[in-house]
């Protein structure tokens, strides 16, 4: 496993004295099949001893944790947390022994008898006494590695994909309002098809703008999620936000001269905003298994409340241009500068200000 073996790199290069705390990590590792977790947590020994009250040497002597057996178990129990698709699992952790070879004290439990299905979080304050404390948590389905993450004190909760596959109708209940509710408080996004549909048109031209809009960030959200594709944030933030300066000036340029490229810019930078989209999904984590249903689902979401933001601005230019060709005329020069300043603004403070985001 990549963590482990970085984690192990980084313990050999801070080594230190025996009788210095040793580089604190731990090891949550959570197998997941259909009704079933076992989870082994291993920690070093000296956190387990603190806690307990005990000198490390005296906890990994013979039969020390057999003696203490009640309050070590209660310590993960305790202070780990997981729960599936929002519901909480309860591990009954059954056992724990001492690697002496490993300076470190082994537990082991359970969860039977429930639905495995949907993202699984896991939260984990195991040693507060050590702010520098970190956790690997590591999710199996089976054998096979799925999600691998980090917790520590200042981030004590991680969502990781889910191990079973959750089934189509589960993941179409639980991306669809992903997608809408996304589309909905990104302001960007908004802005983006506010721009593009300023000039107005007739019907097929405002369906072949959005159809061009829906298939260019379609390709790269689905690139993004496979891992085909994958720039970094603070190139992506930043390209959304100048594509809506560039929408913006594009349309006083062609108020002006009658020109109508709008469907090419809506393809041209659907696919920038789709590495946008695709930034939720990757932070939610998915199960191999439901990758397709996944990305169909989220972008039928996305669709769903595009059509809705659509249908809402193009009926209300239309009622203004009906009622105003000059005042029709003026919304489109007044909100193309609007939508510019906004982009740049945004521009300027996801270059400048993002903290390197």
């Amino acid at each position: 496993m990549l963590l482990r073996v970085l984690s192990i790199i980084v313990l050999f290069a801070c080594a230190s004295p025996a009788s210095a705390h040793p580089v604190p990590f731990s090891y949550f590792d959570l197998r997941v099949q259909p009704q079933r977790i076992d989870a082994t947590l291993v920690a070093h020994a000296i956190d387990v001893a603190h806690e307990l009250g005990i000198a490390p040497g005296q906890l990994l002597a013979d039969g020390a944790l057999a003696a203490l057996r009640g309050r070590a178990l209660a310590l993960p129990a305790g202070r780990i947390t997981t729960t599936i698709g929002g519901r909480v699992v309860t591990i009954a952790w059954a056992q724990v022994e001492a690697l002496p070879a490993q300076d470190a004290v082994r537990f082991t439990g359970a969860a039977a008898g429930i639905d495995t299905r949907g993202p699984l979080t896991v939260t984990a304050r195991l040693f507060p006494y050590d702010p520098n404390h970190q956790t690997f948590v590591n999710v199996y389905a089976g054998e096979r590695l799925v999600s691998q993450a980090i917790v520590a004190a200042a981030h004590p909760s991680t969502t990781l994909a889910p191990a079973v596959p959750e089934g189509a109708r589960a993941v179409l209940r639980r991306f669809v309002p992903l997608g809408v509710w996304h589309i909905a408080i990104g302001p960007d996004h908004i802005l983006f098809l506010v721009g593009l549909l300023l000039l107005g048109g007739t019907m097929g031209q405002i369906v072949r703008i959005v159809t061009a809009f829906t298939i260019g960030h379609s390709v790269t959200l689905s690139l993004a999620v496979v891992g085909l594709l994958s720039p970094p944030a603070r190139v992506i933030e930043p390209a959304i936000a100048l594509s809506i300066v560039y929408v913006g000036l594009d349309n006083l340029l062609a108020a002006r001269d009658g020109r109508d490229v709008r469907t090419f810019i809506a393809a041209t930078f659907g696919l920038v905003h789709g590495f946008g989209f695709a930034s939720v999904l990757k932070e939610i984590g998915l199960a191999p298994g439901d990758i397709g249903w996944s990305l169909f689902s989220f972008n039928a979401g996305v669709e769903i409340g595009q059509l809705v933001i659509v249908s809402v601005i193009a009926t209300t230019l239309g009622l203004v241009r009906r009622r105003s060709h000059v005042l029709g005329e003026r919304l489109v020069y007044a909100g193309s500068i609007v939508v510019a300043a906004a982009g740049a603004y945004w521009f300027v403070q996801r270059v400048f200000f993002s903290g390197g985001a």
